[in-house]
């Protein structure tokens, strides 16, 4: 039997791969997504919550997740799937003057980089929150293009989309082997096969150290578990994305949005990180969580838990995405380490390595290809990862 000849070979069906497949297919190369899973989206993608922001503090990301939320703005009329899309901002509140000056000291970055966000003080925040406890308030920052979707419809949309388009997928298949020759990639090998092709884009999330390690290569990509929850549904009473970067005993930052069903759903990074690759929820984190969330908005202490679950972000040495072909492998292409934001950045981080892959870059998104290169020196962190 023959072996199958792809034009490129995407390794994750997840927030990042699954755009990244559709986005490929729709240049109009012929290819394949492998997935360890038993269906699109079970790795990290059906752990998201749900926030779509280009709110960030690195120019890369806010571009990558502008052309993401237009994206996700715009699905249900170019294509008819319901992502439960709903477009009630962002809002980063601050209850002390260090959390108030990183703010307002991002906003020169986040405008030049085309965002859309202003500070507001504490009335005209209270106007957009109405809920937020008012003693204390100093203000905060308010970006409206921002939104939240589900991630489950959404990763579903692209995949029914990437289908029509003629993408191959290989479900519960584990790459074994990226075969190389004379520093150039000819071939993967799964546990259920062989495939020809001479691309390979890393799009395994959490996995994406070990997918780099059977190409020969490594990857600086180490999972950090998180947690999340969603409460029963109400009636809507809150718009934007709530973030409190104010760090608190066990945890850096928490945030919450009420979804499009009318749950709200929330979660937090702890601190210290716990790195690994265990999934089971812990006991710790609602009673931690909740204190933060019901001192930031007393009305939440009506609202009764539904269910909490555990995640992974794939994180990096500076909490930005590595995203670039790599110099040591021609026809390996990373698309990994989004640090827990591989939702918001998928369709935008997918465009792009497909405007890659077929040689039609912008010169912006080589500007976003110097940031985020795989061989860059990964020094600080980015301020609102």
């Amino acid at each position: 039997m023959s072996t199958q000849v792809f034009d490129v070979i995407v390794v994750g069906a997840g927030s990042v791969g699954m755009p990244a497949a559709m986005s490929l297919a729709e240049r109009g190369l012929k290819v394949l997504c492998i997935d360890q899973f038993a269906s699109p989206g079970q790795g990290s993608n059906k752990a998201a919550i749900g926030g779509l922001r280009a709110t960030h503090s690195a120019p890369a990301k806010i571009k990558l997740c502008l052309e993401s939320l237009k994206t996700f703005a715009t699905w249900e009329e170019a294509h008819g799937d319901d992502l439960e899309w709903f477009q009630g901002g962002y809002v980063f509140v601050a209850y002390r003057p260090e959390e108030a000056r990183v703010l307002q000291d991002l906003l020169k970055v986040q405008k030049a980089a085309g965002l859309d966000i202003e500070w507001y003080g504490p009335e005209e925040l209270l106007r957009i929150v109405p809920g937020l406890q008012r003693e204390g308030l100093i203000g905060g920052t308010f970006s409206p293009g921002d939104g939240s979707a589900s991630p489950m419809r959404s990763n579903l949309a692209f995949y029914r989309r990437a289908k029509e388009l003629g993408v191959s997928f290989r479900f519960q298949e584990r790459v074994t082997a990226i075969i190389r020759r004379k520093g150039q990639v000819v071939g993967v090998r799964t546990d259920k096969g062989g495939y020809a092709t001479p691309l390979v884009v890393n799009a395994a999330g959490p996995w994406a150290r070990q997918l780099a390690q059977v190409a020969g290569l490594d990857a600086p990509v180490v999972p950090d578990c998180h947690e999340a929850g969603i409460t029963e549904p109400v009636a809507r009473f809150l718009k934007p994305m709530v973030v409190d970067i104010q760090p608190a005993p066990g945890s850096k930052n928490y945030y919450f949005h009420q979804s499009a069903l009318g749950q709200v759903i929330f979660c937090i990074t702890p601190d210290p990180a716990i790195l690994g690759s265990d999934r089971r929820e812990t006991s710790a984190f609602l009673p931690m969580t909740a204190q933060r969330m019901v001192g930031l908005m007393p009305k939440l202490a009506n609202l009764k838990v539904r269910r909490t679950w555990r995640g992974l972000y794939p994180m990096t040495p500076d909490g930005s995405p590595i995203v670039g072909r790599h110099p040591e492998l021609s026809g390996y292409i990373d698309a990994i380490g989004m640090c827990g934001q591989g939702y918001m950045l998928g369709p935008g981080v997918g465009s792009l390595v497909a405007r890659l892959a077929t040689d039609q870059l912008t010169p912006d998104d080589r500007a976003t290809l110097e940031e985020l290169r795989p061989d860059r020196v990964f020094g600080g962190a980015e301020a609102l990862k």
